[in-house]
């Protein structure tokens, strides 16, 4: 990507605004284009800035992040913008939702700063983002009941593929797999894209979704 990641802030409230403007704005590699406090203007502003990661929050009074997503995500013109949600721990089932209509990722609002400008990154560059411990209590919470250990659906995988897939399901990125593995950033995009496409799955979430419903990793605290 040539130039600063541009940012778009969707939020209610405006201190929280300030903030991120404040944070994003003080890194080289990013800029924001623009404020927005509900999930229309959002949109609309999205359609004049064509910035590169929307910052989604969920829960605003008026036309809610859910509305605002889809709407970014019907519109031909925006295709190229990438959604992620800010959301707190009560807003797990919003999360979902959101990441059905077509969010990049999301992370809890609680998150530290370094994170957040690392999700932000990781999302501008065509990555899907799930915050480690919210992503299993998405999938414990929500998925299908699990199906047996070693099921069937992964025996299309190579032995690294599994690998790389469990990792994901555990919430690491990229850049963190290939850490992980000592492996390349290109190789790891290659046995994602691989794993993707055996397994019919539409991104990163569905991929999370199938390992927990098919029992290749266990939500925390079972066996």
């Amino acid at each position: 990507m040539s130039g600063p990641i541009r940012v778009l802030i969707a939020d209610d409230q405006s201190l929280v605004r300030a903030g991120f403007r404040m944070l994003i704005d003080s890194e080289p590699d990013m800029e924001v284009v623009g404020e927005a406090a509900d999930g229309a203007a959002a949109a609309e502003l999205a359609r004049g800035t064509r910035p590169d990661v929307v910052l989604m929050d969920i829960q605003m009074p008026g036309t809610d992040g859910l509305e605002g997503i889809r709407r970014i995500v019907a519109d031909a013109g925006l295709e190229a913008v990438r959604i992620l949600i800010l959301t707190t721990f009560d807003d797990d089932a919003y999360a979902i939702e959101g990441i059905n209509a077509g969010a990049a990722g999301f992370l809890l609002k609680t998150t530290d700063p370094a994170q957040l400008l690392h999700g932000i990154r990781v999302v501008a560059g065509g990555e899907e983002l799930l915050a480690p411990g919210l992503a299993r209590r998405l999938i414990a919470r929500f998925a299908l009941p699990s199906g047996a250990a070693g099921d069937t659906v992964f025996d299309r995988l190579t032995a690294r593929e599994r690998e790389v897939v469990e990792l994901v399901a555990q919430g690491l990125d990229n850049e963190e797999i290939s850490q992980r593995l000592h492996i390349s950033m290109a190789t790891t995009k290659t046995h994602v894209s691989r794993a993707l496409g055996k397994l019919d799955a539409r991104d990163r979430a569905q991929l999370v979704s199938l390992a927990y419903r098919h029992g290749l990793v266990r939500p925390p605290g079972t066996r």
